[in-house]
């Protein structure tokens, strides 16, 4: 099998795509060069750097019998196109009583890890999590971008493809058959028995290598990559959550109101989960702060693998 790194993966899932489908074509202000060079000009739009627009051309697009792909690069300048997202793109199937379909995949990058300072340094996913109507996903490997873009460019709903930064250059094994995968499906990366790491994305692979460190100390930890934000496979976690008794959420963004605070609830509200839980509920995440341009406030504000570990020995005290 070939190894692809996560932006190459990404890359060949949407030509792809567009190959299979002439219905789609890919909007961004930076338009990717290998991309243009195979469809043309007609097919990848370069186009003024004003997001609500290339945002609301995309959601009418979509209605009007085309595919499009609408490429934000970081997840900063989507912001200046809330309304169409927001009220637009997540309500309007719905608004036109399910007689119309919108097909549309929006591609954002977020996290840390690149020194771009407090703009350029978000995940703010559980934002969009809390509206009505839009599927997303964030994948930590090669192998699970392509397949869930793949997904999502064939899906007849509005789209967000979150992509970690920091793991862009990551290489990893990707088929060259055609495959997808579906939403909505989370994957055990470690088996273990004494705790449960839920972890998105870079932090995946943090948790693996805090799991690698805790067996040396004869602490057994299972890692869930949720892969999907939604939907999301609450039964994978409730049922590694049973079989360990004790939760670990590991995320890039901040505590409050987000994806870890979700994670939480649903072990927790769940009567068969919650009389398993040996120890409440323990979150590692990004300090709640704008991300410090300096290096060292940098890796202070995000977790990693030492904290997840660290995080890990406390619930086994509890």
């Amino acid at each position: 099998m070939r190894e692809l790194s996560y932006s190459e993966a990404a890359l060949e899932a949407i030509a792809e795509e567009m190959r299979r489908d002439p219905r789609i074509f890919y909007m961004s202000t930076d338009p990717i060069l290998p991309l243009l060079q195979e469809f043309g000009e007609q097919r990848i739009k370069a186009t003024p750097i004003t997001e609500a627009a290339l945002t609301g051309i995309g959601i009418g697009a979509a209605g009007s019998g085309f595919r499009p792909i609408v490429d934000w690069r970081q997840v900063t300048f989507c912001f200046v196109a809330m309304d169409q997202i927001v009220n637009q793109a997540a309500k309007i199937h719905y608004m036109f009583g399910g007689q119309v379909s919108f097909p549309l995949l929006f591609r954002a990058t977020v996290g840390g890890g690149g020194r771009v300072a407090a703009q350029h340094s978000q995940s703010p996913y559980s934002m969009f999590m809390n509206v009505a109507g839009l599927k997303m996903f964030l994948p930590s490997t090669p192998y699970d971008v392509k397949g869930l873009l793949k997904t999502a460019i064939r899906d007849n709903n509005p789209v967000i493809s979150f992509e970690s930064s920091r793991l862009l250059r990551l290489k990893g094994p990707v088929p060259e058959e055609d495959y997808t995968i579906p939403f909505g499906e989370a994957l055990v990366r470690r088996e273990g028995r004494d705790a449960t790491i839920v972890a998105l994305a870079w932090l995946v692979h943090e948790a693996l290598a805090a799991a690698d460190e805790l067996d040396k100390e004869g602490i057994s930890v299972e890692v869930v990559d949720p892969r999907s934000l939604v939907p999301l496979d609450a039964e994978r976690i409730r049922a590694s959550v049973q079989k360990t008794g004790r939760l670990l959420i590991a995320d890039e963004a901040g505590p409050t109101a987000g994806f870890s605070a979700e994670v939480a609830a649903l072990v927790s509200e769940d009567r068969a989960t919650f009389a398993r839980l040996k120890a409440p509920p323990k979150r590692v995440c990004a300090l709640q702060v704008p991300i410090p341009y300096s290096p060292v406030l940098e890796n202070h504000v995000f977790p990693d693998r030492n904290r997840i570990a660290a995080g890990v020995r406390e619930l086994l005290k509890a």
